[in-house]
């Protein structure tokens, strides 16, 4: 596999997986346009393995503390209650929050057992993909005008869990995009912009790992022939490099931004995959 396609895809995965625009549907696209080979599952797993290293060292703190409950007096889960020791109700809902977390991700789990290969074959085609795009940016959009982003992620309720948990499930339609659903539903459900990114991406953590275990156990019986092993490496890096600052900068971005780009570029990428699959169709 040439060094330089390990490279384009791990970057486009590091970005994708995180900011809100699709990683499926860029990592099926791209590909197609450029003419290039399936790189395989060895590949696919590093993508995985990359992007897992960079939502759990970005939030490394954050596990620590909600799987250890050793709550620290001056940890902060989130950056927008600034000042000042956690209250009693903060430590509460802190340690709630684990069990929310946990609740939120069995609807993607379910799905994933019974749709896993449908979303692999049958559903990764352009028309799903840019159908999935644009309703999808289009509800991005949507989300920005109706949540009032008044709640924080020590704010987040058992309704709250089960709304972006239940997005979260849709995220295995190629084009849908984890991020965009989730963070977008948790927008409806009025939180701020940076406590539904955040809660988006502590959710993402058990899928991703789970997705790359499950690879991974099929990659331990076949094996990865040698000349995969520095690409394997490599993608692992790459990915997990771009991933850590596509997180680092989208967190920092919506504190003070809105969606709409993303809104205005899945539109854009959407009508574009629509339109070569009628293209190739005809």
């Amino acid at each position: 596999m040439p060094l330089s396609e390990v490279i384009v895809l791990a970057v486009v995965q590091g970005l994708t997986e995180f900011l809100p625009i699709s990683s499926t549907a860029h990592l099926a696209i791209i590909p197609r346009l450029l003419h290039w080979r399936d790189p395989g599952l060895g590949f696919d797993i590093a993508l995985h393995f990359g992007t897992l290293i960079a939502v759990v060292v970005y939030f490394f703190p954050t596990w620590i503390n909600l799987l250890g409950g050793a709550l620290r007096a001056n940890f902060r889960i989130t950056s927008d209650d600034q000042g000042g020791p956690l209250t009693p109700r903060d430590k509460r809902h802190e340690r709630l929050l684990l069990a929310y977390l946990a609740l939120a991700t069995i609807p993607a789990m379910i799905t994933g057992l019974i749709f896993q290969k449908a979303a692999e074959g049958s559903l990764r085609t352009p028309v799903v993909i840019g159908s999935a795009m644009i309703v999808v940016g289009l509800y991005m959009w949507w989300s920005e005008h109706a949540g009032r982003r008044e709640k924080s992620v020590l704010d987040i309720g058992v309704g709250d869990a089960v709304s972006v948990g239940v997005a979260q499930a849709f995220a295995i339609i190629p084009g849908v995009s984890r991020s965009g659903s989730t963070i977008s539903t948790a927008l409806f459900r009025h939180l701020k912009r940076e406590a539904a990114t955040r809660f988006s991406f502590l959710l993402s953590t058990p899928i991703i790992a789970g997705a790359a275990a499950i690879e991974g156990r099929e990659l331990v019986r076949t094996g990865l022939p040698p000349e995969m092993r520095f690409p394997f490496v490599l993608g692992v890096v790459v990915s997990a490099v771009v991933g850590y600052v596509a997180i680092w900068g989208l967190i920092r971005y919506l504190r003070t931004r809105s969606l709409i780009v993303f809104v205005a570029y899945r539109v854009a990428v959407g009508a574009f995959i629509l339109f070569m699959g009628i293209m190739n169709s005809v």
